[in-house]
C-alpha cells in the first residue's frame, strides 16, 4: 500500500482519488473548497481544507511522509507552480503535476515536478488515433517512437499462424497478446492460429504500424 497526497479536488483530482481508493491505497485530498473535500471524505483516508500555495499550510501536511504528491489544480497555474515548487522544497518524495499546455509543462518540470501529466493533450491524441481508422480498438503510446494498438485481425491474416506471417521480420512489429471472448492470452506462440473473432495487441514503431495496418 502506498500513500498519496492529492492537491485539488476538482473533477480530475476526484477521479484520481476514487481510483486510488478502489485500488486500496491511502489518500489524503486537499482543496480550498470545503464542499469538494467533504464530498470525497467517504472515499479517502483523510481530507484537509486550505491553500496549498501557502508554504506553512503545506508544511503542516507533512508532505515528506507521502509516497507521491499529485497536483491537479486546474484554474490557477500560478498556484499550481508555487505548490509544486513548495512541495519539492519541503521534501516531497515524488511530485506529479498537471499541465494545460507545453509552456506549463516546461515550467513545472523546471520547478520541482518529477513528472507532468497533460490529460487534455493525451486524450486528444488518443481520440485522434483511436477513431482515425475503423480497425483500431485501443491505443497506448509507450514513447514517441513506440506504441501499442489493439486491432482487429486483418481478414487476410485469418487462418494463419504467427510464424506463417513472420511479423517480426517482415513488419518489425510484435504481437504480444490476443483476445477472444473478452479473455486475453499473453502466451502467443509461433504456432498460434489467428481467428476472425480475435483482436491483437501489437507493439512496434508507430511508422511500421501505420504501414502494416494503415492505422493512420
Amino acid at each position: 500500500m502506498k500513500s498519496f497526497l492529492i492537491i485539488g479536488a476538482g473533477q480530475f483530482g476526484k477521479s484520481i482519488a476514487l481510483e486510488l481508493n478502489r485500488l486500496g491505497q491511502q489518500v489524503m485530498v486537499v482543496d480550498k473548497n470545503e464542499e469538494l473535500v467533504e464530498e470525497l471524505m467517504p472515499y479517502v483516508t483523510d481530507g484537509q481544507i486550505g491553500d496549498c500555495s501557502n508554504k506553512d499550510f503545506l508544511r503542516s501536511l507533512g508532505v515528506g511522509n507521502f509516497d507521491t504528491a499529485i497536483v491537479t489544480i486546474a484554474e490557477d497555474f500560478q498556484s499550481s507552480l508555487e505548490t509544486t515548487l513548495n512541495l519539492k522544497e519541503l521534501g516531497a518524495k515524488k511530485v506529479i503535476s498537471r499541465a494545460f499546455n507545453d509552456v506549463h509543462e516546461k515550467f513545472l518540470l523546471r520547478n520541482g515536478a518529477d513528472e507532468v501529466v497533460y490529460p487534455e493533450k493525451q486524450m486528444a491524441k488518443w481520440i485522434a488515433v483511436r477513431y482515425s481508422a475503423n480497425n483500431i480498438l485501443d491505443y497506448v503510446e509507450i514513447d514517441e517512437g513506440c506504441s501499442m494498438f489493439e486491432l482487429k485481425v486483418p481478414s487476410h491474416w485469418v487462418g494463419k499462424t504467427v510464424i506463417d506471417l513472420n511479423v517480426r521480420n517482415k513488419y518489425d512489429i510484435n504481437i504480444i497478446a490476443l483476445k477472444k471472448n473478452n479473455k486475453i492470452n499473453i502466451f502467443v506462440k509461433p504456432d498460434t492460429l489467428l481467428e476472425e473473432d480475435m483482436t491483437m495487441f501489437v507493439v512496434g514503431d508507430i511508422k511500421n504500424l501505420q504501414k502494416s495496418f494503415h492505422v493512420l
